[in-house]
């Protein structure tokens, strides 16, 4: 089956994580790639799709005629090369009027702009609920969409966990998908580590995808943070506030209690259910120098940043900034690589500075990371895995690596 992905804000990493999980991934615009799968891609799997939606093989009145009685709510994007607010709109009330004629009801959902934006469509329910359509056309050729991101969901995720420190900044749960679905295709309940777990966003993410989270963190807080913050994942999993029911049981996170472990580990396990789920293993150790359990299956996380900064910092701070997360960030990936099998997916997110040209300033380490037994992925351009918002001073730029 044929499908399109609308892209989000930053199209390249939106790309490069689509071309991660699947093959002959295109790009036709900026703001839409086609691909072919077997399944059917989950919306809330990837943090850098706004919309998945699947190439409609029948005419769009045929298909509207054809769905169960009662009341349709219809809205009409236009995502072509040179998209059109009216032609949405003529396509949406053209259709209503000949449903009409057959005798169904229809609502059509208005533009405000050619596309329906994420939010219009997501708390419209498009693609989510029975007769709740979303049309996308592109040029001459019209999707269904299979639903947009929830973005309730991810807000939740971000905003009310009960621990949290805006001091280490706070990775969005979007750019954590992200990460490790950069890794590239992992086998169900693969175990993934985030070696600087911080808040657990990254660990929380992954277990919402299926995967067994695994986190180390320099600070003991942290690691206790982390704790706090799965366990009310595990107690809110199928809140659809939280997190969407899909995702909650491939997680396996659905009506699950959580059993603080003697050791510190926090495991899982399903109520009612004497099978026992893989624990979700979190301890304070430094990078640099920690021995880690096997197996590790792929590393996803974001290293040390430096200190906050509220402004471009000056050359001295800079390079000061610049030679401490060198330090760590290779003393990581020298002291990881003997305890991992080549081949293993490494996904950093590593600091970037605004400059007051508003450029931005990289720690120039791919070399050095490339003699320490790494491949270095380099068919993205390494502006376009930037992940900043605008003025940012410390972004985040991600390297995709692979031990050798």
């Amino acid at each position: 089956m044929q499908y399109l992905a609308v892209l989000g804000r930053q199209p390249e990493i939106s790309l490069a994580e689509l071309q991660a999980q699947f093959k002959d991934v295109h790009k036709i615009s900026n703001k839409v790639a086609i691909f072919k799968n077997d399944q059917v891609p989950d919306t809330n799997r990837f943090g850098g799709t706004l919309k998945f939606a699947k190439l409609l093989t029948k005419m769009p009145f045929d298909y509207l005629i054809s769905l169960p009685e009662g009341k349709i709510t219809l809205g009409v994007s236009d995502y072509s090369k040179k998209p059109s607010k009216k032609r949405a709109e003529n396509e949406a009330l053209k259709l209503k009027r000949t449903m009409k004629k057959r005798g169904r009801n229809v609502r059509v959902v208005p533009n405000k702009t050619p596309e329906l934006s994420t939010a219009t469509s997501h708390h419209n329910q498009l693609g989510e609920k029975p007769r709740h359509v979303e049309l996308i056309l592109v040029e001459k050729t019209w999707y269904l969409s299979l639903g947009a991101q929830n973005i309730t969901a991810y807000a939740k995720r971000d905003q009310a966990r009960p621990a949290r420190d805006a001091k280490v900044g706070m990775l969005p749960p979007k750019l954590a998908q992200i990460l490790i679905n950069l890794c590239g295709p992992l086998k169900p309940g693969a175990r993934v580590l985030d070696p600087f777990c911080g808040t657990g966003v990254v660990l929380q993410e992954a277990a919402l995808m299926g995967y067994t989270p695994y986190g180390t963190g320099l600070s003991e807080r942290m690691v206790e943070y982390s704790k706090k913050n799965l366990a009310w994942l595990a107690s809110t999993a199928g809140n659809s506030a939280n997190i969407s029911p899909r995702s909650a049981r491939l997680a396996g996170l659905a009506d699950r209690a959580i059993t603080p472990v003697k050791t510190g580990v926090i495991a899982p396990v399903a109520s009612g259910n004497i099978n026992e789920l893989p624990a979700v293993d979190v301890s304070q150790g430094d990078a640099t120098s920690y021995t880690w359990s096997a197996p590790i299956d792929a590393v996803a996380c974001e290293t040390y940043l430096g200190p906050p900064m509220s402004t471009p910092p000056v050359d001295i701070k800079l390079k000061t900034a610049k030679q401490e997360c060198q330090t760590i960030i290779l003393g990581f990936l020298k002291n990881i690589s003997t305890q991992i099998t080549p081949g293993t997916p490494l996904v950093l997110a590593i600091p970037a500075w605004l400059r007051p040209d508003n450029t931005y300033s990289h720690l120039n380490i791919l070399d050095e990371i490339a003699n320490l037994g790494y491949n270095v992925e380099k068919n993205f351009g390494r502006n376009n895995l930037l992940y900043a918002r605008t003025g940012q001073v410390v972004a985040r730029e991600i390297i995709i690596l692979r031990k050798k």
